[in-house]
């Protein structure tokens, strides 16, 4: 490429946003406070299952939506106006390989809860996906991003169970996100519903191109605060910050060891923890507190959080879930 054909090409690019950069970091102090609940649920300084409940649960919903949002946007702005292919499969490539490594270690690390697909997998495909998109025409990015959008709509308030099939439950397929039961993990991130705001992002990203929006927005500045230099460098930062947390957590566990949990609330958080992924709110709250009364009736509570009882396959347990279900419904 010729200097003149290069520098058209500059002039041609979008200008970098700091405003953009500086709400990627934002959200990443955000992810780190909401991982850093959650290293000190495991290291028992909170209730089991409180970084999964509650306001702790909105709240890492809204830093993952945040991510998506930008990750899509983003993908439209380096696009442009041509995409940059040598770049592109370098930083698909350190994404892919980044969420491989947390597979890999959460594996050895947590064999019952590994992550088999995080927030990086999903970035990873999504962004295959939308380099797809990039270039075909806006109105199609829009058609798609409207029908995510009305099965969102449709998943959460419409029937329950409508758009899901225990077919999706195994691991293979349950990042497509239709599962009605998907094995657990630590970090569970599969396309839908999580490609509608990366697909929102896409669209939003092409609108302000069209209309000269990014021009304006990336006069507003804030490209040299700290928080945007944290955003340029989050792949880093999200690999890095939670060894440090989880050393930190251990570390204010031998300094002060956390007080004895109490077994009715440690219960009651991790039953709605697990039920709130295919139930509201409500009706597992009642499941809930059913099965604990009955488990205590029964004298089984103690054995089953000790870990000597098979939930799979011990009948009692099994009968209790069964009359439980049945009343709250």
């Amino acid at each position: 490429m010729t200097l003149p054909a290069i520098e058209a090409d500059a002039a041609a690019r979008p200008p970098r946003i700091g405003l953009l950069d500086t709400a990627r970091g934002v959200a990443l102090i955000a992810m780190a406070t909401y991982h850093f609940s959650w290293d000190m649920e495991f290291m028992g300084y909170l209730a089991a299952g409180t970084a999964e409940t509650g306001w702790l649960k909105i709240y890492a919903r809204a830093i993952a939506t945040t991510f998506l949002f930008i990750v899509g946007v983003s993908l439209v702005l380096s696009s442009t106006p041509e995409i940059r292919w040598p770049s592109f499969w370098k930083r698909f490539g350190m994404i892919a390989a980044s969420a491989a490594i947390i597979s890999i270690a959460t594996r050895i690390a947590m064999p019952d809860g590994w992550i088999y697909f995080g927030i990086l997998h999903c970035i990873a495909v999504l962004t295959l996906i939308g380099i797809v998109f990039v270039r075909l025409p806006l109105a199609l990015t829009l058609i798609v991003t409207v029908a995510l959008l009305a099965a969102w709509i449709t998943d959460n308030f419409g029937p329950p169970g409508l758009l899901r099939s225990s077919f999706f439950d195994p691991r293979y397929l349950a990042w497509i996100g239709l599962a009605e039961m998907p094995e657990r993990s630590n970090d569970y991130v599969p396309l839908f519903p999580w490609a509608t705001p990366f697909f929102v992002g896409l669209s939003l990203a092409s609108i302000a191109l069209k209309t000269g929006l990014t021009r304006r927005l990336a006069a507003i500045g804030t490209g040299s605060s700290w928080p945007a230099w944290l955003g340029r460098h989050s792949l880093a930062f999200y690999l890095i910050h939670q060894p440090v947390l989880i050393a930190i957590a251990y570390g204010l566990s031998l300094a002060v060891p956390p007080p004895t949990p109490d077994p009715v609330e440690t219960y009651l958080k991790q039953c709605n923890a697990a039920c709130v992924m295919q139930q509201g709110e409500a009706l597992c709250r009642s499941f809930c507190q059913c099965t604990l009364q009955k488990l205590q009736t029964q004298s089984l509570l103690t054995p089953l959080q000790a870990g000597t009882i098979d939930i799979e396959n011990d009948e009692r347990v099994q009968t209790i879930a069964a009359e439980c279900s049945a009343e709250a419904q």
